[in-house]
């Protein structure tokens, strides 16, 4: 299971006029301009991102960071378009000027936390995501926690992942993201039968995937059970006749 992608929602917004691109200096007017002038090019800027036009996401970003340095979400939709573009250096320079310009934002840190993760740079991700978490106005804490728990599964630490995805179903008892990643940790672990309690327990509340039901084979052939097994493959082929999962059925006869 692939960790999960920030999606910027971005408002309807529209071009800006030469009259909008001015420095910072002069008169109270024109620093209004300025910083309205910054957030419609960072709402356009993260449309271009979200549709995956990088070079016009960059410009528009690059743009809303000379116009408002202090703009801490444009620095962290910059980022990611650098990280599209292939170019981490100026990723994590961008990320930094987020951070620092929103020291209590935490979904620039747990979104920075991700990064680091994909950077392989754990203990700072983890120091990121702790930083997320203990924020009281995180009304979704336990998707960072899952976040979490997915970065130390990649370290691998799965002692640790295993505390962050229980931490989330403390938090959410039906949160099915993390119900699904200690099914997945389970079976890494080869404990089937708790893979196996972990997989019903999702599929009590969250709809099935060829993904999901694949694995409900793959567990119940590891446990020996011949029947169960028999029904996710079928549920798999008529379901989803398509999919790759259903092909490897095929192909294993």
């Amino acid at each position: 299971m692939k960790m999960s992608k920030l999606i910027i929602s971005v408002a309807v917004c529209f071009v800006l006029t030469a009259s909008c691109i001015s420095t910072t200096t002069g008169s109270p007017k024109r620093r209004v301009n300025n910083i309205d002038a910054a957030e419609q090019n960072y709402q356009l800027g993260a449309r271009y991102y979200k549709q995956g036009s990088y070079l016009l996401a960059r410009d528009r970003l690059e743009l809303a960071t000379r116009l408002n340095s202090k703009l801490a979400v444009a620095h962290s939709a910059l980022a990611l378009t650098y990280e599209a573009l292939d170019n981490k250096r100026l990723a994590t320079q961008s990320f930094e000027a987020a951070v620092r310009n929103a020291p209590r934002n935490f979904d620039i840190q747990n979104i920075y936390a991700v990064f680091l993760c994909r950077q392989r740079e754990f203990d700072k991700a983890d120091k990121f995501f702790q930083k997320a978490i203990k924020h009281r106005e995180n009304d979704f804490a336990e998707v960072t926690m899952t976040n979490a728990g997915v970065c130390m599964v990649q370290r691998p630490n799965l002692d640790l992942a295993e505390r962050y995805f229980r931490a989330a179903l403390e938090r959410r008892s039906n949160y099915g993201e993390a119900t699904l990643q200690l099914c997945l940790l389970k079976f890494q672990r080869q404990d089937f039968l708790s893979a196996r309690a972990f997989l019903q327990r999702y599929l009590s509340t969250n709809a099935s995937t060829a993904g999901i039901l694949y694995l409900g084979s793959l567990i119940e052939d590891k446990l020996g059970d011949g029947r169960a097994r028999a029904d996710f493959e079928n549920r798999l082929l008529s379901e989803f006749p398509a999919s790759p999962e259903a092909r490897k059925v095929l192909s294993a006869g």
